[in-house]
């Protein structure tokens, strides 16, 4: 992959997706992008007449195509616009691929837990394409903790059966009927259940709010993994 400082790209939205209520995924052509890989991230800068500009950081949610899923901040000053009034040949600046240690490449032999708290899923999803579409026969198993089921990112997807791709849902405000784990945030168990046991010297990659990858992180190797395979990435509050 080619090297050297990033520039900034004209990139035009080509295909709109809504995932959740908030949250959309936008598709980009970007003449010149040089590729990326699974779990990088690009920063997105709006420019007003006024010249005024902002940015802000997003992960790439796909291997093969500059594709980003944005939720909406309420308060914010780019993701409502990329939510909400973003349309279809409309353009704005990408730079990027940006960061090249919390990423996971196909030519990975060992099992791996990806484990996401809400928005947190989209790296760990652009890990899951990058198997599926190189082939690969890696063991994955995601542990993906979200709101409500109406909040979950790429439900459909997810929900296809697909070989050594092991998927554990957790909610911590609402749960569909019948759902026998109460709401709550996930525990020791949850993560000693649904992710690859330390033994197996898995890849562990981490992502969500600050406070969720803090306690994933710590109950991870309070479960025995070697703290060198846990890989985390984290958000907080950032304006949108």
């Amino acid at each position: 992959m080619p090297r050297g400082r990033l520039e900034w790209r004209i990139a035009e939205l080509i295909q709109v997706k809504d995932e959740t209520p908030t949250a959309r995924t936008l598709l980009f052509d970007v003449p010149g992008w040089p590729g990326h890989l699974a779990g990088q991230h690009v920063d997105v800068r709006l420019t007003a007449d006024d010249g005024y500009s902002t940015q802000r950081s997003y992960s790439l949610s796909a291997p093969d195509r500059v594709e980003l899923t944005v939720q909406k901040v309420a308060d914010g000053e780019v993701s409502p616009y990329l939510t909400e009034v973003l349309e279809t040949g409309d353009k704005l600046e990408l730079r990027g691929p940006v960061g090249g240690w919390f990423v996971w490449r196909p030519t990975g032999k060992a099992p791996v837990t990806l484990i996401a708290g809400g928005s947190g899923i989209v790296p760990l999803m652009a890990m899951i394409r990058a198997r599926r579409e190189a082939g690969g026969a890696t063991p994955f198993k995601l542990i993906y903790s979200a709101r409500a089921p109406d909040e979950r990112y790429y439900a459909p997807e997810l929900r296809r059966p697909e070989p050594g791709v092991d998927v554990t849902y957790l909610y911590t405000r609402a749960v569909p009927e019948g759902w026998t784990r109460p709401p709550g945030r996930i525990t020791v168990a949850d993560v000693n259940s649904g992710a690859w046991p330390a033994e197996f010297e898995p890849d562990c990659f981490v992502c969500g709010p600050t406070g969720f990858v803090e306690a994933v992180a710590d109950m991870l190797v309070a479960l025995g993994h070697d703290p060198r395979r846990i890989k985390t990435e984290r958000f907080g509050p950032t304006g949108g």
